[in-house]
């Protein structure tokens, strides 16, 4: 009885014991609940409400970063490739960039307007300016400053701006430094014609480049000379300066042919007879260059002196009448006051030049050598033929004619 009495009390000890248990394990699982993560929260809500859920996670927005190449705030920034300029985390809605010199440059932007590139190169020694916005952003302002060149060149060019001259003139151009990379160089020079013609560059040397057509040029044709050596390479190193455009006129046609076995020179003006001279060429010693000879200079007097030519002593004469040169190695077409009238139509009697009779102080209009000049203008035509010397070679003067089309173009680098 005893016992079963003790076993009673436990069952009921231990029942009590574990309701009390029970108890404080369910008022522990709400403070569990509560300290833990808010999605466990819910999701227990969820559930107890018969209900799902999803986790939504939101990524902030990123502001659109732009960049430049060259960097922003270069001092000395390359200037032998593009200027680019990108952005990450957006695409780019539009791009200037402009030199302090007043430029542009242009682009084009990839597909995916995350790039811009320009269409060239900037230019040396200039500061630009980059204006780029970004798809719904503010624009930024960048800017960067390009380097000087150590080394450069400069073409000198012949004939002279807004001259005008006869219909054997070429274009020119003599370089300061000798061009290595003739094509670069070559294709940053171009000359046009109005009327239109094939014109084609040559070259002589690595100095001199010369633009001609097939055949003369026509009358009144006026030629535009332009130059985009600005940061054009030459060489390792040197880079030309100029950007410009320069236009020269044609005038009328003049052609002159000197036949130095009647001693004789026929001058035409546009297909006709202008005039008929008696002349005196080199002699059987000195024998005057033949071929196509262009005038390159003229002077109304001069000074000519026989040790220039290479041969010593032999004449010294200070006021040569309307002399006009006809090669660089020193042929002439001048008027001669000096030698005998009867000279000219019946001897060849000069050092080479072509003569014709002339007065002192070359002002005497009545005189051939005065008329001949005067009527003359560069760039004029002048054939000698029948002088018993060779051609005269085409690099000799502007006396480019003296080739044929096929060899003048194949000196062409492009």
């Amino acid at each position: 009885m005893g016992v079963s009495h003790i076993s009673n009390r436990s069952e009921k000890q231990s029942e009590r014991w574990s309701r009390r248990g029970v108890l404080t394990v369910l008022g522990v699982v709400p403070a569990a609940v509560l300290t833990g993560c808010s999605g466990s929260a819910g999701a227990a809500e969820s559930s107890s409400s018969g209900g799902s859920s999803t986790t939504a996670t939101v990524k902030a927005a990123k502001a659109p970063t732009v960049t430049v190449s060259p960097a922003a705030g270069t001092k000395k920034a390359d200037f032998t490739a593009p200027v680019t300029v990108t952005v990450v985390d957006g695409t780019l809605a539009t791009v200037k960039v402009t030199g302090n010199d007043g430029s542009t440059l242009a682009g084009t932007f990839n597909d995916a307007k995350t790039k811009w590139t320009s269409t060239k190169n900037p230019y040396s020694g200039t500061k630009y300016t980059v204006a780029a916005q970004a798809q719904d952003a503010a624009a930024k302002t960048l800017t960067f400053t390009t380097k000087s060149p150590g080394e450069t060149f400069v073409g000198y060019f012949t004939p002279e701006a807004n001259s005008t001259s006869g219909v054997g003139m070429p274009v020119s151009i003599n370089f300061t430094h000798a061009v290595k990379d003739r094509s670069n160089v070559q294709k940053a020079i171009t000359v046009t014609a109005d009327p239109a013609v094939e014109i084609v560059g040559h070259w002589f040397s690595d100095t001199r480049l010369d633009f001609r057509p097939e055949t003369y040029w026509a009358a009144g044709t006026k030629i535009t000379l332009s130059l985009r050596l600005k940061d054009v390479e030459g060489q390792d190193g040197i880079y030309g300066v100029q950007s410009k455009d320069v236009t020269f006129d044609i005038g009328r046609e003049q052609i002159s042919t000197v036949d130095l076995s009647s001693k004789e020179m026929t001058v035409k003006r546009d297909g006709k007879t202008l005039a008929t001279y008696p002349v005196s060429g080199g002699n059987a010693q000195h024998t005057t260059w033949s071929g196509i000879m262009v005038i390159s200079e003229r002077f109304k007097q001069t000074r000519m002196e026989s040790s220039t030519v290479g041969l010593g002593d032999e004449y010294d004469i200070s006021d040569v009448p309307h002399a006009q040169r006809l090669t660089t190695s020193g042929t002439f077409v001048h008027g001669n006051y000096w030698a005998s009238t009867a000279v000219f139509g019946s001897e060849n009697t000069s050092h080479g030049c072509v003569g014709l009779h002339d007065a002192k102080g070359a002002n005497d209009t009545s005189v051939a050598g005065y008329k001949f000049y005067d009527s003359s203008m560069l760039g004029d035509v002048v054939i000698v033929k029948n002088s018993g010397e060779k051609t005269v070679a085409a690099d000799n003067g502007l006396n480019g004619w003296n080739l044929s089309w096929a060899d003048w173009k194949a000196g062409s680098a492009v």
